[in-house]
């Protein structure tokens, strides 16, 4: 991944000392919650919670008075309110950092290391677990991981190289299979050694050899059974190269090593992957087979095969084996005018292709692999590379040197006695540009196991849902099959490495966190929520802060919706709007107007302009559109304009909900109109009680963050980047947002702090992390005191480089706005892209699963699965709807705010319940889903020929002799300080 490396300025560094260590200090409980059902609990002060008996504290950090910066200035400095606050919680005067992460220094220090990238990941520790947590009902889950047992064997790595270089990772394995057959009992000494298809080569043992050179002929399978074979000659040389150290592994897996060694991981990875891999079709960590279970059409020219994840982890029970179910979309092996007819839907015998129909067929085959069917058993294969514009009947080619032309259609019938039948349609181009070779499309099939990498259909990807959706009993069935199918005690190559893995499901601890109260407005017949299974509703609710709609008006973009129908549905919605807490002017300021999709700009325009003129200047506050159903690039065109050129808040319809009137559709529109128009639905009690520990006691900001990427085959669009962050203390509940387009595919968020410079003011500092600030300052009368970071979509590789960099960027982006200014941070990374699944423990108990026979919302695990050192989490804070529920991967990696495990565990969990959209909890943190919703909304935001010519670099603009990223258009005011993406 491309990284920005930070140059060198006059802006303050972070240094991070090489010997961090997480000080430990008393923390708040937050206090235990009624679960009787009949009211909330009595509001009571928080109080200090003493250390667990069987925990020691660490000493305190030696530099703790240097923390702040070169003065070790005390945080009672930065206990300063802006101005007089109203609000229900007052800042107390005191220290508020007991202790940190580590020393931590806003300057150069000679034994830290200056902020860029990181150097070695060994320049600072991520936060260590500060004990486990205690919250909740105890119960017992399982978990989709397997104990291995460790070897005790030595493993070693050897270097391999092969002549002439080989690109596919099949033939070379090809290669090393035929060295192994030939050589395993002379010169390999009986060893079976694991092969990662590229450079390494590994061995329980050692070779009878440092470095030792062979000789392997291969034969061409691609040329038939009984045609003649190609044969080729390849120089393999092997050579000695390190000896993996699984007494590290060891102590690392018993708590003794911070530092995972992950060469022995790796090695044990590619043991374990050896068999399947020849088995199976390998892609990433997943295999795939039509043998697992019967493919599934999906429609033109896919099919779904069936899979399983397979990866081992270092876990607090040792080594695990995480096995899941997968399922990916693959190209059906057909033969090629049969998947051109069903990509194009019409028969393709007897008609012409258009000129769109080529362009269709060249992108969905080109790079695809053929094997040629005109020669009997000789099936040579080729990758497809392009399509011919001639049909095949008019193209000809030079048949020797004095350019004696021929045509294919003759070729093929001298050459190989095929009559082409179907001249009228193009040949498929195999080779390079240089020199591209015709071949018929009837004398082509598609190669089998090629996976479809390309952008699914809706049809697509609904009919791939409906076979990867499975009731968790049933995946948990699969997943126990997969293992026994796999047979690991029967593995040689297991067997070879002295590796062993049970065949039985994890049994993991688990606890239930309680559900949290939600409070509403006083006027509504209940004013307080306590959410059952995850799910609540609106009924005799008012919304906490209902916000009053004057001006709006409806635009109906759907030919099928008659202007009656429409009024009729806006009436509704207005008097749901009413009904829950908001006040709603039943009447638009023009009539409902029609207009085409494709006038979406002139039409939104003119709704805009006539509203203006019939308010005396007045600004719409709210405008509905009706989209139909299939609408194309309609919706994302109209948030653009809305968005980055009306200064419009916009609310979508489509045409199935307008006439099929639903009262739960209505109630989740009206909450999303209410947050739109900068209000709230409902709060935490805790929250306006002030009783959440480590956020109720000094103005604290949560921040949300996510990059999203464009799509495999896009090879330039920008990534888009959104920020978003709480404008509200101490309900934490009303988020501002930000976006921005950066390098293709670069996860680092590259505008969280900037410089520039300007010709009159000097060094102007800017970023998203500061405006929020500003903001948050503005809203509430007061700068933030402590920061929590949820940072969505980080792989664990990743870990080291967005901690350092983003970092880096808040510290910075604090110190620009005044000196000294270092609120505490705590910094968690949340994924849900992994492979735990969490079951019951027993199916049949009914108490112990949610309707969907999923493990309750509030299921966190903090155990035997997790992190042998580190401060993770697994938490399912939402009830399932259908299939196998993912629980949220949290990892802290910084902590200043010194959290319990309880309590960034019940914030997490209780901030679940606070998401604007409907009336359940959700999956994940809210600030970090609302990020994700931003950075997909922005991708609206490019211009329409950035999109369209992605592929051909549209999205990227050169200056200066360097590719850059053309920059989003900017929201307008207005739309920045709600939450227009909800």
């Amino acid at each position: 991944m491309p990284i920005r490396q930070m140059k060198e300025s006059s802006e303050q560094h972070l240094v991070i000392k090489t010997h961090l260590q997480n000080t430990m200090s008393t923390a708040q409980r937050s206090p235990k919650t009624a679960q009787n059902g009949k009211g909330p609990p009595p509001s009571h002060e928080p109080h200090n919670t003493k250390q667990p008996h069987n925990q020691a504290s660490p000493p305190p950090s030696k530099n703790r008075g240097r923390r702040r910066g070169r003065g070790g200035k005390k945080s009672e400095q930065l206990d300063v309110c802006m101005r007089p606050s109203s609000r229900p919680c007052t800042v107390a005067h005191k220290p508020v950092n007991q202790a940190s992460n580590g020393s931590i220094q806003n300057g150069h220090g000679s034994s830290g290391m200056e902020m860029g990238f990181p150097t070695s990941s060994k320049s600072l520790n991520f936060a260590p677990r500060p004990g486990f947590g205690q919250v909740g009902t105890k119960c017992i889950v399982k978990a989709n991981h397997f104990f291995a047992e460790l070897p005790d064997k030595d493993l070693n790595q050897y270097d391999v190289t092969i002549t002439p270089e080989v690109a596919s990772r099949m033939v070379n394995r090809a290669i090393i299979a035929e060295l192994v057959r030939l050589y395993k009992e002379s010169d390999l000494g009986m060893r079976l050694p694991a092969y990662d298809g590229r450079k390494s080569l590994y061995t329980a043992g050692e070779l009878p050899f440092a470095w030792k050179e062979f000789t392997i002929k291969l034969v061409s399978e691609d040329d038939g059974i009984n045609g003649p074979k190609r044969e080729r000659e390849y120089k393999v040389v092997l050579k000695f190269v390190a000896r993996a150290n699984m007494h590290h592994l060891g102590q690392f897996l018993a708590g003794k090593r911070a530092d995972a060694p992950q060469e022995a991981l790796q090695i044990l990875d590619i043991v374990l992957r050896e068999l399947s891999s020849k088995r199976y079709c390998p892609i990433g960590r997943s295999f795939f087979s039509p043998d697992i279970r019967a493919p599934q059409r999906l429609g033109d020219g896919l099919e779904s095969w069936c899979g399983f994840y397979q990866s081992i982890r270092p876990t607090q029970m040792g080594l695990s084996l995480n096995i899941d179910m997968a399922s990916a979309a693959f190209i059906e092996p057909l033969p090629v005018i049969e998947f051109v007819a069903q990509l194009l839907g019409k028969d393709v015998l007897s008609r012409p292709l258009s000129d769109s129909d080529r362009v269709k067929i060249k992108k969905a085959l080109r790079g695809v692999k053929v094997e040629v069917t005109h020669r009997g058993n000789v099936r040579r294969k080729y990758r497809v590379s392009g399509l011919t514009s001639q049909p095949t009947r008019e193209l000809m080619f030079p048949v020797d040197d004095n350019s004696t032309m021929k045509s294919v259609v003759e070729y093929f019938q001298e050459m190989y006695s095929f009559t082409i039948q179907h001249a009228h349609l193009p040949c498929l181009q195999v080779g390079n540009q240089k020199k591209a070779n015709y071949l018929p499309m009837e004398a082509c099939k598609i190669v089998e196991g090629q996976r479809y990498t390309k952008r699914l259909n809706e049809r697509q990807i609904t009919a791939l849902l409906k076979v990867t959706c499975q009731r968790p009993r049933d995946r948990e069935n699969d997943i126990l099959q997969t293992v026994q199918h796999n047979a690991y005690d029967q593995d040689p190559y297991a067997k070879e490495f002295g590796i062993k893995i049970s065949e039985k499901l994890a049994s993991v601890e688990a606890r239930i966190l309680p559900a949290p109260w939600l409070k509403y407005h006083e006027t509504g017949k209940e004013k307080d929520c306590l959410p059952q299974v995850g799910q609540w509703n609106m009924m005799n609710k008012k919304m906490i802060n209902g916000m009053t709609v004057c001006r709006w008006a409806c635009i109906n973009f759907s030919r099928s919706v008659q202007e009656s129908v429409a009024r009729g549905f806006c009436n509704e919605l207005a008097q749901m709007c009413q009904v829950s807490g908001m006040e709603f002017n039943p009447e638009p300021v023009i009539p409902i107007y029609s207009a085409r999709p494709e006038q979406v700009e002139k039409a939104l325009k003119h709704v805009y302009h006539a509203s203006m003129n019939r308010t005396k200047g007045k600004e719409l506050e709210l405008l509905l559109a009706i989209l139909p159903d299939n609408n194309g690039s309609l919706y994302g065109d109209l948030k653009r304009i809305c968005e980055t050129d009306l200064g419009l808040i916009s609310q979508c319809c489509l045409t199935k909900h307008v006439f099929k009137i639903s009262k739960q559709y209505l109630a989740n529109v009206s909450l999303k109109i209410n947050v739109k128009m900068g209000g709230r639905n409902t709060v935490l009690l805790d929250a306006i009680s002030c009783r959440i520990p480590l956020v109720s006691d000094i103005p604290t900001i949560i921040f949300g963050a996510d990059v999203t990427h464009p799509e495999n085959g896009e090879d330039s669009s920008p990534s888009i980047a959104a920020v978003v962050a709480s404008q509200d203390w101490p309900e934490v509940t009303k988020y501002a947002g930000l976006v921005c387009a950066q390098a293709h595919r670069q996860e680092l968020i590259q505008d969280l702090y900037k410089t520039w410079q300007d010709p009159v003011r000097g060094t102007i500092s800017g970023g998203m992390i500061r405006d929020l600030l500003i903001s948050f300052r503005k809203a509430t009368g007061q700068k933030p005191l402590r920061i929590i970071f949820y940072r969505d979509g980080v792989s664990e590789g990743q870990f080291y480089q967005v901690l350092l960099y983003e970092l880096d960027a808040i510290r910075k982006a604090c110190a620009s706005l005044e000196p000294n200014y270092q609120p505490l941070v705590t910094f968690i990374v949340v994924q849900k892209r992994h492979h735990t699944r969490l079951f019951a423990n027993n199916h049949r108990d009914r108490s112990s699963t949610d309707k969907s026979g999923n493990i309750l919302p509030g299921t966190v695990v903090d155990s035997k699965i997790c992190h042998s050192t580190e401060f993770d989490f697994y938490l399912c804070s939402h009830a399932g709807i259908q299939g196998t529920s993912r629980p949220a991967h949290y990892h802290v990696l910084w902590d200043e705010n010194n959290f319990t495990a309880d309590g960034i565990q019940s914030l997490t969990n209780n901030l679940c319940y606070t998401y604007a959209r409907c009336t359940r909890s959700v999956s994940v943190v809210p600030p970090a889903y609302y990020a994700h919703l931003a950075a997909f909304r922005a991708r609206f935001y490019m211009e329409p020929e950035m999109q369209d010519n992605s592929s051909t670099g549209g999205g990227a603009t050169k200056a200066g002799g360097e590719f850059g990223v053309r920059p989003l258009p900017a929201l307008k005011e207005n739309v920045k300080r709600v939450m227009f993406y909800c």
